[in-house]
């Protein structure tokens, strides 16, 4: 489909611009993460609540190698 890869990077640039004004929108997933489904994509984007930033951890998607993503949370 045409343009797709354009709409999807265009979604993770909202849902980011989203995060910096509401920060804890997303969901908990655990003891520091959190999680925000991305609209019309079946990914969500993982991320943790640092001082003055957030810290995107993954692009996961909802059903390829579910908690891949855990490994890169060891700061």
């Amino acid at each position: 489909m045409p343009g797709l890869g354009d709409r999807f990077i265009a979604e993770i640039e909202r849902i980011v611009e989203v995060l910096c004004d509401q920060p804890h929108i997303g969901q908990s997933v655990g003891e520091e993460l959190r999680r925000i489904i991305l609209a019309r994509f079946p990914y969500s984007l993982i991320y943790s609540i640092e001082s003055e930033r957030i810290w995107v951890i993954a692009v996961a998607h909802h059903r390829r190698r579910p908690g891949y993503w855990q490994e890169r949370i060891d700061r």
